[in-house]
């Protein structure tokens, strides 16, 4: 490969073998810099081949200062080291190649790759927002998803062994989906063989194009390198089906080692062949102690922490502002973080007018003023998300619509999934009205069917007037009790879950007629006062249904 690149430069093939063999042969850029520098070998335009070097080749791999005026090149015969011209004429400091002073500065700039470098061995930019500067930097860093990076993981496992598996990452917004694809690498390579490099890219910036570049950056990376390519792909569930397929091939051959992030469900976001290929691992919301750790960290680290937003004011930070933004961000450290960053702001923005005040004390109310209106004290998968689902469901079996409604719109206002509600109306409707009102469920899978095809914000008023119809009906839970009671019976084995009764088997063929399958069974249509048992001999007499036998006749 490197001697076809000497080649498309216009070198001499001897020439470019003599270049390899005396730099070793795996660089480009040391073979390109020792001829320049050589002032004994052969002219190019003097090579036995009779080729004549094109200057204009090698100009395309060259950087020369615009704002040097070029000149015209003296004759051959006034200096015997000067170079063939060629149109149009090449800059003065390289058409001559002469012992006598080879300054470097003034030596033409080769510009090659430069070898990708560890994600977070960077400089750290008083521009970047806190959320960016506190990612952890390695898996033993990450706060929070203890399961998912427990010490017998599979990521911990794989990191170990320095064999990266390809996985999707999913979970809620600001969990730490990239921060751990960033640490799976960086840890892996700190394991003793830095055996990974790191690509960002994101589904809503690039395409398949930009896809297939990198890849094949990855392929050449390796052959020269022997190290593999980790690709990165942030919000992978907004790339199509097309889009998708495209990593198959090249995650198959091991070309890649894929990492995907997404928000969204897998399984009815990303194809099946892709998901094939990759392990899922799901992140959760980060619980309040581990956002409070966080922040904490962010407030006492001075080199990229919240002084750093601040220039030369300290900081100090009160700790109901801290838990305020842990209990209110629904588990999203990046949420939480950028409110503290503004509250710092605002903390800041007060000791211009204090005099000789150099510290920002930042208070419960900058935090509340950071977060606004946006974020409710809700969190999807915490205490909060079950008192407000049980408050809902009490006031609707309490017949209360009033309360039932409050509390359905507190749940919708603090990012609840509409259907999943809707699915808890559904269980409502046969648990808590059940045969009182049989109408309960078609209501309820209606809203559910209705909160489907809508979504958020039009199916709300669906919701409450399936809220209001099921706290407004009337109550039974027969049904309910009469399952809880089958259950018991059947899982302590009261009636020993003998066989059935064989008056009650179906008999489709011969043999089992004549082993007496359904032998004594009465048609109940044509004889319905005959009086015959359904349940087996050892649970004869026993209710599970406590329903008048009235109304079960009626319909």
């Amino acid at each position: 490969m490197e001697m076809e690149q000497l080649l498309s430069m216009g070198f001499p093939s001897e020439l470019a073998a003599q270049a390899l063999a005396a730099t070793g042969g795996k660089s480009t850029v040391k073979a390109t810099e020792w001829i320049l520098s050589q002032t004994s070998h052969p002219h190019p335009s003097n090579s036995p081949n009779g080729s004549s070097f094109q200057q204009p080749k090698l100009d395309r791999f060259f950087h020369f200062p615009s704002s040097k005026p070029k000149q015209e090149p003296s004759s051959p015969s006034n200096s015997p080291t000067q170079t063939a011209t060629a149109p149009p004429p090449p800059p003065p400091h390289h058409e001559l190649l002469s012992a006598q002073t080879p300054p470097p500065s003034k030596r033409p700039k080769v510009f090659a790759p430069s070898p990708p470098s560890n994600p977070h061995n960077r400089t750290i930019s008083d521009d970047e927002p806190l959320s960016e500067r506190m990612r952890p930097r390695t898996i033993d860093d990450v706060i929070g998803q203890d399961l998912l990076l427990s010490q017998n993981s599979l990521l911990r496992s794989a990191i170990r062994c320095s064999r990266i598996p390809s996985i999707i990452l999913w979970g809620p917004p600001g969990t730490g989906k990239t921060s751990i694809a960033r640490a799976i690498v960086t840890s892996a390579n700190s394991q003793g063989s830095s055996s990974y490099r790191f690509v960002p890219m994101s589904a809503v910036t690039c395409g398949v194009k930009d896809v297939r570049d990198a890849v094949e950056d990855a392929r050449k990376f390796k052959l020269k390198n022997s190290k593999r390519t980790v690709l990165f792909l942030d919000e992978v569930h907004r790339f199509n089906k097309s889009q998708q397929d495209s990593f198959l091939p090249v995650i198959e051959d091991g070309t890649i080692v894929f990492i995907g992030a997404t928000t969204e469900n897998p399984s009815f976001h990303l194809v099946t062949p892709l998901l094939s290929r990759c392990r899922v691992l799901t992140l959760s919301p980060l619980k309040p102690h581990h956002v409070q750790t966080i922040l904490m960290r962010a407030v006492n680290d001075p080199d990229k922490g919240l002084s750093k937003s601040l220039g030369s004011l300290g900081v100090d930070v009160s700790k109901d502002a801290v838990e305020f933004l842990s209990t209110n961000c629904d588990g999203d450290a990046r949420v939480a973080l950028n409110a503290l960053e503004i509250s710092a702001a605002t903390a800041a923005a007060r000791v211009g007018s204090d005099g000789d005040l150099r510290l920002a004390s930042v208070a419960l109310d900058d935090a509340k003023e950071a977060l606004q209106s946006k974020h409710l004290a809700y969190d999807r998968a915490g205490e909060e998300h079950y008192n407000l689902i049980s408050a809902l469901h009490k006031s609707m079996r309490g017949s209360d619509a009033d309360a039932s409604i409050y509390w359905l719109v507190r749940m919708l206002e603090g990012g609840e999934q509409p259907l999943y509600i809707a699915r808890r109306l559904v269980r409502f409707a046969s648990e808590d009205v059940g045969l009182a009102d049989p109408l309960a469920l078609n209501q309820a899978v209606a809203c559910y069917q209705a909160c489907h095809f809508l979504g958020m914000p039009e199916c709300n008023v669906i919701l409450a007037q399936c809220v209001a119809y099921l706290a407004l009906a009337p109550k039974s839970i027969s049904v309910y009790r009469a399952m809880g009671a089958a259950q018991k019976v059947v899982r302590e084995s009261v009636g020993q879950n003998e066989g059935v009764p064989l008056h009650l088997r179906n008999a489709p063929t011969k043999l089992m007629k004549e082993l007496g399958y359904g032998k004594d069974y009465i048609y109940t249509p044509d004889n319905p006062t005959a009086n015959q048992s359904f349940l087996p001999p050892s649970l004869q007499g026993y209710k599970f249904l406590d329903w008048p036998a009235s109304n079960a006749n009626n319909g």
